[in-house]
Order: structure tokens, then sequence, then C-alpha cells
């Protein structure tokens, strides 16, 4: 399990700044493990995540409890306001089942997302490249700058390719 007395980083960028809490993992692909106990593992989105993805409105899983899962399968899917995302597996062994507030309070995902907002749980072996809370400011600083070089790109005036 992870050290629950790891601090937390106060996170800032821009116009984005979270809390990223100290006990959990994080994955590249903007998910959070937190060891709930020996090998077993909830996983949920980032704030970073659920402020591209907008609020919930659906989800589903298409594995079934104690399903085999492999890292990076696809396992569900996300309907949000901003948009529609699959669900990827963020680690190896098997499928423990969805987060069964949500189906009642899906607010939940847009309000507290490192808490009861959580996704899914599964029990296995975590993302081998999941990093703690400092890795993970590193990847937002590298998400965060190519999100503001495409819209500076936007911000530019056409060019005129056609020669004289």
């Amino acid at each position: 399990m992870q050290n629950p007395q790891v601090c937390s980083v106060s996170y800032r960028r821009s116009r984005f700044s979270t809390k990223l809490p100290g006990d959990r993992l994080y994955t590249p692909s903007h998910f959070w493990l937190l060891e709930t106990e020996p090998g077993r593992w909830r996983v949920g989105v980032t704030r970073f995540a659920q402020r591209m993805l907008g609020d919930l409105v659906e989800y589903g899983f298409e594995v079934p409890p104690d399903g085999a899962v492999e890292l990076g399968d696809t396992i569900g899917w996300i309907e949000a306001f901003k948009a529609t995302a699959d669900v990827y597996c963020v680690g190896t062994g098997r499928f423990a089942g969805g987060n069964p507030l949500l189906e009642t309070t899906p607010r939940k995902f847009d309000i507290d997302p490192y808490g009861e907002g959580w996704l899914y749980s599964f029990e296995g072996t975590p993302d081998p490249n999941a990093s703690d809370n400092t890795g993970y400011s590193k990847l937002l600083d590298l998400a965060i700058d190519k999100i503001q070089g495409k819209e500076a790109a936007m911000d530019e005036p056409p060019t005129d390719d056609i020669g004289d």
C-alpha cells in the first residue's frame, strides 16, 4: 500500500490548479490509483482529466466483475458534457467493479474525483509507468504546454501560402 504520510502536492499552471494527493499513483493517461488493501486498487480520473471531460452524463463497463483485464484494455466508457472517452484498465488482474455510488450520485465524479468520485477497482498489478504526484506534475506541465501551444496557434492569423 502507498504510504498515507506522503504529502500532497499543490499544482498550479496557467489557469489550472489542483491538489494531488500523495497516497496515490498517477498514470500518463490521467488516471489515479489508490491501493485500498494489498493488491486491490481503486481507480479514478485526475482533476485535470475531469476538467477536460466536463460533468459526467453517463458511464458503463464492458467487463463483468471478476473478469480478467490487462493493462491498456478498454473496459468501459464515459460520456460527459464536453467529451466521450474510453475507460482503460491501468493494471493487470481482475476487474472488481464500478463505483456503485456514481449510479445514484454521478455528481461525485465532478466534485470529488479523488474521493467518492472514483470509477472502478481491480485486483492485480498497477501500470509500471505510474508515478507519484511529483512525477505526475511534470506530465501535467507537458500536457498544459501542449494545450497552450494549440491555443496560441489558433490565435495567429492565417498565412497566405499562395505564391505571388
